[in-house]
């Protein structure tokens, strides 16, 4: 029988802290997910990309080789931006700049929007089948659960 895989969403602000700290939670889920653990899946948006990228060639262009070497080993599904009908039906649930991150995470089918944002996304709590939190609260509440399952898996 096939276990299932949990999917975790990364917000643009998750992904750059993670990538320019050596320590921290964003860091620790980067080097997590890098790691290709059988159960734990990434996505992010086409969106958090092109919103990665403007701001490190604006704050910090010389980073730009360094993200673009470090992100393919992530093996981060990459969801496409989110078409205006999605946009316009999310409309007036959170911030308008958020609209495109929750229309990602909801096509991506994932289980976890993992944002240091999450005041922003705060009035979502029970709409959507994915939960929303920190990068701590997603270390501390939910890795054990994926540790847990991954050494039962490996005890078949």
């Amino acid at each position: 029988m096939a276990k299932k895989v949990v999917k975790v969403f990364l917000d643009s602000n998750v992904i750059l802290s993670g990538l320019f700290s050596d320590k921290g939670s964003p860091r620790i889920i980067l080097d997590i997910l890098s790691l290709g653990l059988p159960i734990l899946s990434c996505a992010t948006g086409e969106f958090n990309i092109i919103e990665i990228e403007r701001n490190l060639k604006k704050k910090m262009p010389d980073a730009l080789p360094a993200y673009r070497k470090y992100l393919p080993l992530l093996k981060m599904e990459v969801i496409p931006l989110p078409a205006m009908e999605e946009i316009r039906k999310l409309s007036g649930l959170t911030s308008e700049k958020d609209i495109p991150v929750l229309a990602s995470t909801i096509r991506a089918g994932a289980d976890f929007l993992v944002t240091g944002d999450k005041k922003d996304f705060s009035g979502l709590k029970g709409k959507f089948t994915f939960r929303i939190l920190t990068p701590a609260e997603f270390l501390e509440g939910i890795m054990p659960e994926i540790l847990k399952a991954l050494e039962a898996r490996d005890e078949e």
